[in-house]
């Protein structure tokens, strides 16, 4: 099992909790991204800098999962992606995404990228909260001491 993170726009707080996490429980991560990504010196985690443009990242991302990884995502259609190919989802603010809802929040995605690009401002994601966080290193603990699968 191997934790990957959608580290393009996952924020710093939640890669400091995976780092943390991954360095504990000694299980292999990696950050892919287009650009640069900083990360603690350590044998259990790594980056993955694929070329700029539209999905690099996710398409690199789910060539290389096995069902039973974990991947970081706030994409929804990547997290369709993972699900799909039997490995685990969960979102920066600590909700796992499941093979039976991911349909439905695609469907709300899809909906809502029609409305911006009518012109109708949507707004964006709230902030991250102290909650989010708590509930993403809850999730992740669950996850990493095999409580947790799809």
């Amino acid at each position: 099992m191997k934790i990957w993170v959608d580290a393009d726009a996952c924020p710093v707080v939640i890669k400091d909790i995976i780092f943390r996490a991954a360095q504990r429980t000694k299980v292999m991560t990696t950050l892919v991204a287009n650009h640069l990504i900083r990360v603690p010196a350590s044998p259990y985690i790594q980056t993955y800098q694929v070329a700029g443009g539209f999905d690099k990242a996710d398409d690199e991302i789910v060539s290389r999962i096995v069902a039973g990884d974990l991947v970081v995502t706030a994409d929804i259609p990547l997290a369709y992606d993972v699900l799909k190919k039997g490995a685990n989802a969960l979102n920066p603010r600590g909700e796992r995404y499941h093979i039976d809802s991911i349909k439905s929040k695609l469907g709300m995605r899809d909906f809502y990228e029609t409305l911006r690009a009518s012109g109708i401002q949507t707004g964006g994601p709230a902030s991250l909260s102290q909650t989010d966080r708590r509930n993403f290193a809850n999730e992740l603990d669950k996850f990493l001491q095999g409580g947790v699968r799809n």
